[in-house]
């Protein structure tokens, strides 16, 4: 039986071989991880197969000139002067060999096109001298050359585009802010830790120049391969990390080094990651920060990765800001350092789980409010009832808002009934002795409501008093029976 474990990514490949009688280990050596981003920025894609598309890069010449390499650049800088100055000499050289001038340069008495040209070399410094604009004042053209003014007017047009653009693509090239990103940090190792009691994926970046990075923003992908529902494999699937994008902290202040967070959550891609799985996990994560630099207003863009096996779990970085006189200081010879710190080794969908398990049963939750619900409509049928009787008989007895105090006794009273739920076995068969609780509410409930309705009797005139002593429907006079039973009926 033989076992092959292959894991794309990591430095080393085990082999596992076993057979009847006889088995072995061997740990071989694997190919370095393949990275999409490396650590110093540079994305490893190449393109090929483009066929015939090439041509576009043409179409933006310009461009192409200044993605090239330094040692490119060069070449086609002296390339293209050397050719363009060769060029218009030659074509001096043959303005004066068809005029004669070279045979007659030393007649005193013939006007040349171009006074003191006799060969090649004579009219190739002339025609530097021309493009220089440096006039030593002994090779002139004269007036009696037509061809030689013509010539002279191309020269100068064709010596402006060539400097404009060669000159200006050295210029961009030796200005763009690629290397300002080489004084932005980043650490070497990203951590995951408890941060304001959340699980939280942190990282450090900082800048090491005392020019500012105006409106640095950070944004942050997660490169995981996955295969979809349908079947389909996603190689490089990228995925977005909150790092403070819906409450603004993705805007830094890069003034001093800051440790960059993303909360793991359940929108979190690592919302089931835990210490185990990371060591089974295969992707990347790809840090981008962008900013202008202050000095030449131009956007610098700096990045970095980090990949599974530059996670550290429970660990946290060392602070490296501390107070001096008069000034703060940033010791960054603790940039990269990281110490442990306790942290579980769960992921928070299963530290979610498991507290949900410890929780309390919510089931006699569910039947609380079922019977919440149904005292709720048994005490507003009552009020329905009081407030369809007259409002004489309303004033009578005084409360009309004593539906509304029983709703507020009794949902009180189930509260505390249905909190016994939580209680030991032992004090829940204490406090469910039969007439320990429920009746002592019933008689509770009907000494309160019938003492106010007796209170409010004895302050009515002695007249009604008479009517309200006995039963209410049968001392009212006849209309107001009539009234009543209209009401109700």
């Amino acid at each position: 039986m033989s076992a092959l474990r292959r894991k794309f990514g990591d430095d080393y490949q085990v082999v596992t071989t076993s057979s009847s009688g006889s088995g072995f280990n061997q740990a071989a050596p694997k190919r370095k991880r393949q990275r999409f981003v490396d650590k110093n920025g540079r994305c490893n894609v190449q393109h090929g197969n483009l066929g015939s598309e090439t041509s576009r890069y043409l179409s933006d010449l310009f461009t192409t000139l200044v993605d090239l390499k330094w040692r490119w650049n060069l070449f086609i800088f002296i390339l293209t002067y050397t050719v363009a100055w060769l060029f218009m000499a030659s074509m001096w050289w043959v303005i004066a060999y068809m005029r004669g001038d070279l045979n007659k340069a030393h007649d005193e008495n013939y006007t040349p096109c171009v006074a003191n040209v006799y060969n090649f070399p004579s009219a190739f410094l002339f025609f530097i001298e021309t493009e220089a604009t440096i006039g030593y004042g002994f090779r002139y053209i004269t007036d009696k050359c037509p061809e030689g003014i013509i010539l002279f007017l191309f020269q100068s047009i064709l010596g402006s585009i060539v400097d404009a653009f060669l000159i200006g693509c050295m210029f961009i090239k030796m200005s763009q802010p690629k290397k300002r990103a080489e004084t932005l940090m980043f650490s070497e190792h990203a951590v995951i830790s408890m941060r304001d009691g959340k699980l939280t994926l942190m990282f450090r970046v900082g800048n090491l120049r005392n020019s500012h990075m105006v409106s640095a923003q950070i944004r942050c992908k997660l490169l995981k391969s996955r295969q979809t529902p349908e079947g389909e494999f996603l190689p490089l699937d990228q995925l977005e990390l909150d790092v403070g994008f819906s409450t603004g902290a993705d805007q830094l202040f890069l003034v001093s080094p800051l440790t960059i967070c993303h909360m793991i959550d359940a929108k979190s891609p690592f919302y089931e990651l835990s210490q185990r799985s990371m060591q089974t996990e295969q992707f990347e994560i790809v840090v981008i920060l962008e900013g202008i630099v202050e000095t030449t207003g131009m956007t610098c863009q700096a990045r970095t990765s980090y990949t599974e096996d530059e996670v550290l779990w429970g660990h946290r970085f060392f602070p490296v800001i501390s107070l001096e006189e008069g000034f703060f200081k940033v010791d960054y010879s603790q940039f990269h350092a990281t110490f442990e710190v306790p942290t579980a080794p769960y992921s928070v969908k299963e530290q979610e789980d498991m507290l949900l398990m410890s929780s309390p049963l919510i089931a006699p939750a569910v039947n609380n409010s079922k019977e919440k619900n149904n005292s709720v409509g048994c005490l507003d049928s009552l009020e329905d009832i009081s407030t369809k009787m007259p409002l004489k008989l309303q004033k009578i007895t005084g409360r009309e808002d004593l539906p509304r105090k029983l709703l507020r006794m009794s949902s009180t009273t189930s509260e505390k009934a249905y909190s016994m739920g939580d209680l030991p076995m032992k004090l829940q068969r204490i406090s469910s002795v039969p007439g320990n609780s429920e009746e002592k509410l019933v008689i509770k409930t009907t000494r309160m409501i019938s003492d106010p309705i007796s209170q409010s009797i004895a302050d009515l005139p002695p007249k009604l008093q008479r009517l309200s002593g006995g039963r209410m429907d049968g001392n009212l006079p006849p209309k107001l029976r009539k009234m009543n039973s209209d009401r109700f009926t």
